[in-house]
């Protein structure tokens, strides 16, 4: 099999996860949308975190190791996003969820042997943490007493990446101290959860604003935001992410554990949609290029999704704590606009702008 081949087809399932994602996300707000299916409002958190960036992330570390193997992973969420699209009954959807977690940390326990570091067992730990976060789920605990250990999936996943690429400004041993006293913070929190909830959502959101607070000074992207093109895109993707990373650590620790509600809201979606989603869109012209082999051209209108992203996030966090639904319904539907905006654009500026120069920097 041409591993090439393999990669576009999961590509494209976890987009169709994402716009399930959405939907479901959307007719959780109070949009009155067709459902698809009954149960896909209440799988909106397992798609859009397993479904969508689970297979992202693991199609894009199978494509690093090479190895067939190594593309179950994503192959298993991908397909366990698909069968809750279309709401399939019983366990195999998300069994095959759990599986692809597990095999992710297959694959970064891999890395672990052969390139022993602290990034890479933070992101071994983040992978970890996914599957613990999808084997509580598969035992039927409800969403909201899960969210931290997907969440830091995603946190520690990318925090790893960042200290990975922050070497070449060689940060002092105690620079490393203080982002390893953050990661154990935010870890004590996650295992807290088995025994006093409310205290362990707080312990981790004090984590989340130690990496954020860490994250500001210490990236190289810091530096690469005075460059141009490309390079200072990622950057201020990454430096905007940042601050949103910290106030979802600052909504935790002022309001601890919630089953529901908009602070639940708040503190949840300033860490998945500020964060994660600035992420994406910084990494996003690096990593489908890696994935597809095909390169893309930026262009300046990249930033117009990057701040509708933004400025909807205020919108809808300002309607969350404020306690007024339309503009917290707004700032919904706009998040999701500026998404598939973001995604509309990497194609134009791939088929529309193919004989323009290609710009491959890395924040």
């Amino acid at each position: 099999m041409n591993l090439r081949l393999a990669r576009l087809p999961l590509l494209l399932l976890a987009m169709l996860t994402l716009l399930a994602a959405m939907w479901a996300g959307l007719l959780r707000m109070g949009w009155r949308w067709p459902p698809l299916q009954p149960t896909l409002p209440i799988n909106h958190g397992p798609l859009m975190v397993s479904g969508f960036f689970g297979t992202l992330i693991s199609l894009e570390r199978a494509v690093a190791v090479g190895k067939r193997w190594a593309y179950l992973a994503p192959l298993f969420s991908a397909l366990g996003g698909l069968l809750l699209i279309f709401g399939a009954p019983g366990l195999p959807g998300p069994l095959l969820l759990t599986l692809g977690s597990a095999w992710l940390v297959a694959i970064f326990l891999g890395f672990l042997r052969s390139h022993p570091a602290d990034f890479t067992l933070v992101m071994t730990l983040g992978a970890a943490s996914w599957l613990v976060g999808s084997l509580l789920w598969l035992a039927g605990r409800p969403v909201y007493q899960v969210v931290s250990w997907w969440a830091a999936f995603l946190v520690l996943t990318i925090a790893g990446e960042r200290l990975e690429l922050g070497r070449v400004l060689r940060p002092t041993p105690a620079i490393r101290r203080l982002f390893s006293l953050a990661v154990a913070v935010y870890l004590a929190g996650l295992l807290l959860s088995f025994f006093h909830l409310d205290l362990a959502v707080r312990l981790t959101g004090l984590g989340m604003l130690g990496l954020a607070l860490w994250l500001v000074p210490n990236d190289v992207a810091r530096r690469t935001l005075r460059q141009s093109g490309l390079t200072r895109f990622i950057a201020a993707s990454l430096m905007s992410g940042y601050f949103w990373l910290g106030l979802s650590g600052l909504l935790n620790l002022a309001f601890g554990a919630l089953p529901a509600g908009p602070r639940y809201d708040a503190a949840l979606h300033a860490v998945f949609v500020g964060f994660v989603v600035s992420m994406v869109f910084g990494h996003a012209p690096i990593i489908f290029p890696a994935v597809l082999n095909l390169a893309i051209v930026y262009r300046p209108f990249f930033y117009a999704p990057l701040l509708l992203l933004h400025a909807s996030l205020l919108l809808r966090i300002a309607g969350d704590l404020g306690g007024f639904l339309p503009l917290r319904q707004w700032g919904g539907l706009l998040n999701a606009i500026a998404i598939l905006l973001y995604f509309a654009m990497l194609l134009i500026s791939r088929f529309l702008f193919r004989g323009a120069s290609i710009h491959r920097e890395v924040a």
